[in-house]
């Protein structure tokens, strides 16, 4: 049976490139070639939705010239991939609190979101500058704005992925065996699955698998 919604923790980059006595930006351009092909699959298989956690909210405590080459990654990865998942009949859309994202980065965002809106094959939900309890937390808050009462079900309304099942499948890579902040309200009752390969290493088969 095909799941409708996996989730991934695409963990490794940095440990791919430190192995290679690479940079660590390299670990994460390999993992956006890995991360095409997995879209990729996704969509050849009959995933209806696909969510990862590419940059979490404690990511800004990584070292700053690493944070800034995530940064500008992720920009020439929107202008370089966009166009192919748009062919692809692919929707992407961005998770996270944008308020501490430059302008650029956030325009970026805007506009792949805007060019891709009307796709149906697959969801794929980016989650950047996002964590599983600063999205608890904005529902709460929202909510209070309105003066709505907080419970589990208008929690669940307001959550940033309150349009789509909550995953099937959760995913980390890399060997560790936790969800680092991802996705904690909607992976209740996700089935997690935790793989020793390195995220750049993780391929079509391995998501077969």
């Amino acid at each position: 049976m095909i799941p409708h919604h996996i989730a991934i923790v695409m963990d490794g980059n940095g440990r791919w490139a430190k192995r290679r006595f690479l940079p660590r930006v390299a670990g994460h351009k390999k993992g956006v070639d890995a991360l095409r092909a997995c879209v990729r699959r996704c969509g050849d298989i009959g995933v209806r939705v696909l969510t990862v956690f590419a940059f979490s909210s404690e990511n800004w405590n990584r070292p700053p010239d690493e944070v800034s080459g995530l940064m500008e990654l992720l920009a020439l990865a929107l202008a370089r991939e966009v166009p192919q998942l748009q062919a692809e009949g692919v929707r992407i859309r961005f998770i996270g609190n944008r308020s501490a994202l430059s302008d650029k980065v956030r325009a970026g965002l805007e506009q792949a979101e805007a060019l891709t809106a009307g796709n149906q094959r697959l969801l794929f939900n980016v989650c950047f500058n996002y964590g599983g309890r600063w999205d608890i937390a904005q529902a709460a808050a929202s909510l209070a704005a309105r003066g709505e009462p907080i419970t589990e079900h208008s929690l669940d309304r307001a959550m940033s992925l309150a349009d789509v099942p909550d995953p099937d499948l959760l995913i980390r890579t890399g060997g560790e065996m936790r969800i680092s902040n991802f996705l904690l309200w909607q992976a209740a009752y996700s089935e997690l699955y935790f793989s020793d390969r390195l995220w750049p290493d993780f391929d079509a088969a391995a998501l077969d698998e």
